[in-house]
Order: structure tokens, then sequence, then C-alpha cells
């Protein structure tokens, strides 16, 4: 999905970082108690906490991101075909990123080159903590668009919140995963008589791999 982060998180106000988990508990895990390694630290959490939400699909603490489309999905007036509790209309605009807390705006731009703001009572946004999707009021159509790249923009804001409000499950996977990449500092470990490659080093990488549709 073409996502673009707009405001990243605030700076938490009990980790006392932009981090769902705070330094001093992450040094309790490792059983550290000196700051010597707090910037080692502090970097291997925010790349833990980048790696649980490219798992998962999540954003952790509250950010605004835009979905940035080439064209309203659709048109049609089907709406929602009968008898099925759970569906994706072709028309609907999908938001792979959860959870979302609110859509703050679809702009577009139209055939006169002007960006039009779409009024929040023409269309219909159902959440979930996995998905988002959003559908013109019954009985109404996407309008059209400009046939140019990038016409269409959903900004929302997604994030479970504060760090009060991350699952725990999910905190404490970033904390075994910091204890991992503090005690493992290559990209191979010995462990008798072998030396295994870590499976997890190269999925440092998915943040940033460029996915062609």
């Amino acid at each position: 999905m073409p996502f673009h982060l707009v405001t990243p998180p605030a700076v938490d106000a009990t980790t006392g970082i932009a981090e769902p988990v705070a330094l001093s508990e992450v040094k309790l895990h490792l059983r550290v108690d000196i700051p010597d390694d707090d910037a080692l630290i502090l970097a291997l959490i925010s790349t833990a906490r980048q790696m649980a939400e490219t798992l998962t699909n999540r954003q952790l603490l509250s950010a605004t991101w835009n979905l940035v489309l080439d064209a309203f999905p659709g048109p049609s007036l089907m709406g929602v075909p009968a008898g099925t509790p759970y569906s994706l209309p072709d028309h609907a605009i999908l938001i792979a990123k959860g959870p979302v807390q609110a859509v703050q705006a679809i702009t577009y731009l139209d055939m006169n080159f002007d960006q039009i703001t779409m009024p929040p009572q023409n269309y219909v946004v159902t959440s979930t903590d996995d998905l988002t999707r959003i559908t013109p009021i019954f009985g109404q159509i996407w309008q059209p668009t400009l046939p140019q790249i990038g016409a269409v923009n959903v900004q929302f804001v997604a994030g479970y919140g504060d760090s009060t409000q991350v699952p725990e499950g999910i905190k404490h996977w970033i904390k075994l995963r910091v204890d991992s990449l503090y005690n493992q500092r290559g990209e191979v470990a010995f462990a008798r008589g072998r030396m295994d490659k870590l499976p997890y080093v190269d999925a440092l990488l998915d943040p940033y791999r460029i996915a062609l549709l």
C-alpha cells in the first residue's frame, strides 16, 4: 500500500521517548544498570519497534498517515452483497494499516485540476483493529478524478494511542527482540559447535523494501 507518514508519533508521556517501551524497562529486561550503552539500546528499541510494525501492519503510537491512490475504486452502486456478513466491495477503499482512529480527510483532484475535499457525510467509514473500509454512502458513487497518478489522498490517524494502550504482547516482543539484537552483535550465532545465521537479520531491511505492484 502507498502509505506516506505525515506526522510521526510525539514523545510519549510514560516512556519519555517516541516509542512504546521505555529505556528503563528495556534495560531492566536486559539486566543492564550502567548508562554506557543507552544510545545503542535506544537505537535498538526503534529498530525492534519498526520490525513489529512491519510484521503486523500496525501503527503502535498515534501518527498521521496519507494513503495515496491514483483514482477512487469502482464506481459501483451495488453496495454490499445480500447475505454477506463481511465483505470488501469493489468500490471500497481499504486501509490495511491499523488500528485507524479517524479518517481526517479525503481529497482528490477533479478534471479542472482543483483539489476537492469530500464532505464527511458523503462517505462511510468502518474500522476494526485490522482493517478500515471506506465507501460512498448508499446511492452515491465516487466522483470522477483527474486521470493522473496520486490524484486521491486519504489522510488518517492510526495507532493504539499512547504507550499504555499498546498491547503488552507487542511490547514484550519488542523487549525480546532488543535482547537478541543487543546480545548478538553479529549476523551469526555460535551454539553447540555450530554457526547459524540469525533468522531476523535480513528482516531488519523489511521496513525499507520498495514493493513493486
